[in-house]
């Protein structure tokens, strides 16, 4: 954030701070002893006119008003930049508008970004094109596992969460047969296919005839550690990427139920999309 002074002649400056929290008949706090500041915060001002500051590794909670303050040697000479900056700080997200067919990808953001910023598209993380537009030029893929993120030049590390446009979810999950009919005393198998971008850190199966307590907790209870099922289910064919089965044998009339897959990544909890 870029800043000048000026104070009156005579005077020197023995005390320059940035702050946010400004309360009447409250002395501001320097944002510079702030420990959650720490290592992110560089005044490259001086005492005498400029009061620049940078910040690195902006976060959300960092929006705020900030206001610039010197201390001088003169009783009463305490100055404050009354107008202050506003700062903003968003991420970037993929919007696909549109229909099936004539899909429109936008690289997103919650304020708009300074500077006039090129805007760089990827495709299933590979470099595609670069635009001053944030909206992507060219026809999308129909293909359902396409992705699509983008960056702002200069920031390429800081990528938006990527996208499959098709169903705009790149966790999916697909059953083999949606309803399945078994007599008591057999066994049934229950398969799905899964897919996502992201690296899948652990799996299971439930039925939603059990307790509905998962849904207050958000974490489902996985059927091999169900009493009801003890002995009596198991994950067959584990070792195929991206196909699941469950087995159930010795079937009761009270088995019957919804049954789902689902899988946690590495970047959200429980994601799955039911198809």
């Amino acid at each position: 954030m870029s800043c000048s002074y000026t104070y009156p002649r005579g005077y020197t400056v023995t005390t320059t701070f940035w702050f946010t929290e400004w309360g009447t008949g409250v002395e501001p706090e320097d944002l510079g002893q702030d420990p959650e500041n720490a290592g992110r915060l560089e005044y490259h001002g001086d005492k005498e006119k400029d009061c620049t500051l940078k910040i690195t590794d902006l976060r959300e909670r960092d929006s705020a008003p900030y206001w610039f303050r010197l201390l001088t040697d003169q009783e009463g000479g305490t100055y404050t930049g009354k107008l202050g900056v506003t700062l903003s700080v968003t991420g970037l997200q993929v919007k696909v508008t549109g229909g099936h067919q004539d899909k429109t990808l936008t690289c997103s953001t919650t304020c708009t970004l300074t500077d006039n910023p090129t805007y760089i598209w990827y495709k299933n993380g590979q470099h595609l094109d670069e635009s001053t537009s944030p909206q992507y030029k060219d026809p999308v893929s129909s293909n359902y596992e396409d992705s699509y993120s983008c960056a702002v030049k200069g920031h390429e590390d800081l990528r938006s969460p990527a996208v499959c446009v098709q169903d705009q979810d790149c966790n999916r999950v697909t059953y083999t047969k949606r309803r399945i009919c078994a007599l008591k005393g057999s066994s049934v198998d229950i398969s799905c296919t899964y897919f996502s971008l992201y690296n899948i850190t652990s799996s299971l199966w439930f039925s939603h005839k059990q307790s509905d307590s998962w849904r207050v907790k958000l974490i489902p209870e996985d059927l091999t550690t169900d009493p009801g099922y003890a002995g009596r289910v198991e994950y067959v064919g584990e070792k195929e990427r991206g196909r699941s089965t469950l087995r159930i044998t010795d079937l009761r009339e009270e088995d019957s139920a919804e049954y789902k897959f689902i899988f946690n990544t590495q970047t959200s909890r429980w994601q799955v999309t039911f198809l």
